[in-house]
């Protein structure tokens, strides 16, 4: 029994109906800041149990969980002759497996129409119990914003009945471990998951010794001094004054006692330590072991890469067995978990680097490459690391001494593999410039990018005319078709030998000399007080 697919709408960042199909067991969401990871974590977690942030979400409907995209189209709609309806946030979640549990939950109640089993979770105008009121305000022309005091939360299975969390034989859990909630020197996420995980019996010695302890407190002769003190010196009421402890909370020991680990208290502990022990604490307890779903978000979080292996181990380990939703910015933790099981989201776009041609190229790197072309706003790919220098440069030149990165902009090293790379760039949408060298043959560059020529996102820049120069003492002529030469004929010797530092009498020395030195030659560039002169399908690569 899991969940098959999710589909999302007017959620938050998800405005169309956004779907995302789940492995069976791990799922490894990839994405840059906004993407969306987060998102469909709470939904997944809000369909199966009706909570957002650990509250009933039907008690807390607010307009900011609405996209504002759609939140915008509905309120300019407003002044219009067809004004329209209220927006309507929709989660919908298909389950597969053979447990009879899903034969209650199944039917065509779902947006597809398809038999199958699943929940709809539906924030919606409530019209029955509404409809006069909201007439009036759209008449008085006073309605500025989503009418959210007239919505309700609902939760129905695909068989169109209504249903609560206890009816979905699906559990999940949701584990943040990066919160961190203090109230009077506690962690509450620690305390809440530490009264979880006990006995009723239990809990209920911890809160007698406690009670015992404060009343002791309460007691002591020297408090009963102070509170003398304080009554007769601040004169502020007629009554009596002092100070004590809270003896009314049947459960105060979870925000007045502190968790220690090896007689260190918990926030006083490592930034790491506490991700780890959060983590491991919420998926020991009682509800969370139960749970079929585990929804872990970003959990790199303060981890070093052997703390990370480590607890990714743990988790594959002991819950390998369940359907895992991972949401991460870390390459550490797509490598390590498997791309087969990687799901790279990118403003509504979805690709799986399984079902990519280049996935077994993208198998062997370490992933840091791969990420950082997903999490790139925009992105540069080049050969070789002078050539990285070089288009930084070029790109510092001419947009104030800014490098590419400080606009969204990633250069990035890929030798030989455009391709692979172009892939990914194209299934994500991803705005991608090429810088490629002609080597002599202009045709087979034309060839190779073929299927590129008419995108609307990804760009090949190279120099589009095979340049050589005299022939040298007989043999091949010279030839000016790399990035180097290029440079050489853009520019005059008398400045580059400047720059470079070298003593050569003619072009086709510095020519070699650059040829033989291109790590050298391109920091030199990068590094030298003066600007030069770029070729145009460098400049063509960095312009906007």
């Amino acid at each position: 029994m899991r969940i098959d697919k999710v589909k999302i709408t007017n959620f938050k960042c998800y405005e169309d109906t956004f779907t995302l199909n789940l492995n069976e067991g791990l799922n490894v969401i990839v994405g840059a800041n906004e993407s969306g990871k987060t998102t469909i974590l709470e939904a997944v977690h809000l369909a199966l149990t009706g909570l957002l942030h650990g509250r009933p979400l039907k008690n807390d409907v607010t307009s900011y969980l609405f996209n504002l995209a759609a939140q915008d189209k509905y309120v300019k709609s407003l002044g219009t002759a067809a004004p329209l309806p209220p927006p309507t946030i929709t989660i919908e979640l298909f389950f597969s497996g053979d447990s009879p549990e899903l034969a209650a939950l199944e039917g065509d109640g779902n947006s597809e129409k398809a038999k199958c089993a699943g929940v709809v979770f539906r924030i919606a105008f409530d019209e029955d119990n509404y409809r006069d009121p909201y007439a009036k305000l759209l008449d008085a022309g006073s309605l500025t914003s989503i009418p959210v005091e007239y919505y309700t939360t609902t939760m129905r299975s695909f068989a169109r009945a209504g249903i609560t969390a206890r009816n979905i034989p699906i559990k999940s859990a949701l584990i943040d471990s990066s919160s961190a909630r203090l109230q009077n020197g506690s962690d509450l996420y620690v305390s809440r998951i530490i009264r979880d995980a006990l006995e009723e019996k239990e809990r209920a010695s911890i809160s007698q010794a406690h009670r015992k302890l404060r009343e002791a407190f309460v007691s002591d002769e020297n408090l009963k001094l102070i509170n003398e003190r304080i009554t007769a010196a601040a004169k502020i009421s007629n009554k009596s004054v002092s100070i004590s402890v809270d003896l009314s909370s049947q459960n105060a020991w979870e925000s007045s006692l502190m968790t220690y680990i090896d007689l260190i208290p918990f926030q006083y502990i490592g930034k790491g330590e506490q991700c780890v022990i959060k983590t491991k604490l919420a998926l020991s307890t009682k509800k969370n072991a139960e749970a079929t779903a585990i929804l872990l978000e970003e959990p790199e979080n303060h981890l070093s890469h052997t703390r990370l292996s480590a607890l990714i181990k743990d988790l594959t380990d002991e819950h390998g067995s369940k359907q895992i939703i991972i949401s991460t910015h870390s390459s550490f933790v797509a490598n390590k978990l498997g791309l087969d099981h990687l799901v790279v989201l990118r403003t509504g776009a979805v690709a799986r680097m399984a079902e990519l041609k280049a996935s077994d190229f993208f198998r062997k790197l370490a992933g840091y490459d791969t990420l950082r072309l997903v999490l790139a706003e925009k992105a540069i790919l080049v050969e070789g690391d002078s050539d990285e220098l070089v288009v930084q440069r070029a790109y510092m030149d001419a947009n104030d001494g800014r490098l590419p990165i400080q606009d969204g902009i990633d250069v990035i090293s890929v030798g030989t593999a455009f391709l692979r790379f172009l892939e990914i760039a194209e299934a994500l949408a991803i705005p991608t410039a090429v810088v490629t060298d002609n080597d002599g043959d202009v045709a087979a560059v034309e060839k190779k990018y073929a299927a590129y020529a008419g995108s609307k996102t990804i760009r090949i820049c190279f120099d589009g005319v095979e340049d050589y120069g005299g022939l040298m003492a007989g043999k091949k002529p010279y030839n000016y078709n790399t990035l180097e030469p290029k440079l050489l004929k853009a520019n005059s010797l008398a400045i580059l030998k400047a720059i470079l530092g070298v003593d050569v009498d003619t072009d086709d020395k510095l020519r070699l000399h650059m040829r033989s030195n291109k790590t050298e030659t391109a920091l030199a560039i990068f590094n030298a007080a003066q600007k030069i002169t770029y070729p145009n399908y460098i400049l063509d690569a960095i312009a906007p």
